[in-house]
């Protein structure tokens, strides 16, 4: 059972970025799920009275194997799936320690730059919170 609140399915996730290993660049991780064929942020329901940061470091664990050090909260999401509302609300975090494995829900991960993350993201609003990224990092 979805936790809901008025009706509208809530779900967490984050922007998860780390700096390459190779050149110190800025890298997102975007994955991919092959039920809705489509490249997203790591995100997902929330459990019943899950704490929404709680929810997005354990669906980044879930989705990706990284740790998340969460930092910033983004602009939440919201729009309707099968007729119904959601709202998902996202934080930047930085990967900590994980090694990736694939499984049912995401069979492949990337490490992008944000340029490449935004033209892979299947979504157009999930392309704005490359950018909402972008704005925390120079803040912080």
């Amino acid at each position: 059972m979805t936790h809901t609140n008025d009706g509208v399915v809530q779900a967490a996730g984050c922007v998860l970025w780390r700096r390459s290993p190779v050149d110190g660049e800025l890298e997102i991780c975007l994955v991919h799920r092959p039920k809705y064929d489509d490249w997203s942020h790591p995100k997902g329901k929330l459990k019943r009275d899950e704490e929404p940061l709680a929810g997005a470091v354990r669906e980044v664990a879930e989705e990706t194997g990284y740790s998340a050090v969460p930092g910033a909260e983004l602009p939440a999401a919201h729009y309707f799936t099968a007729g119904r509302p959601k709202q998902v609300r996202y934080w930047a975090a930085e990967a900590g320690p994980g090694t990736f494995t694939p499984n049912d829900e995401v069979d492949r991960l990337l490490w992008l730059s944000p340029t490449a993350a935004r033209d892979r993201l299947t979504q157009p609003r999930d392309r704005t919170l490359v950018d909402a990224l972008l704005d925390a990092l120079r803040l912080a």
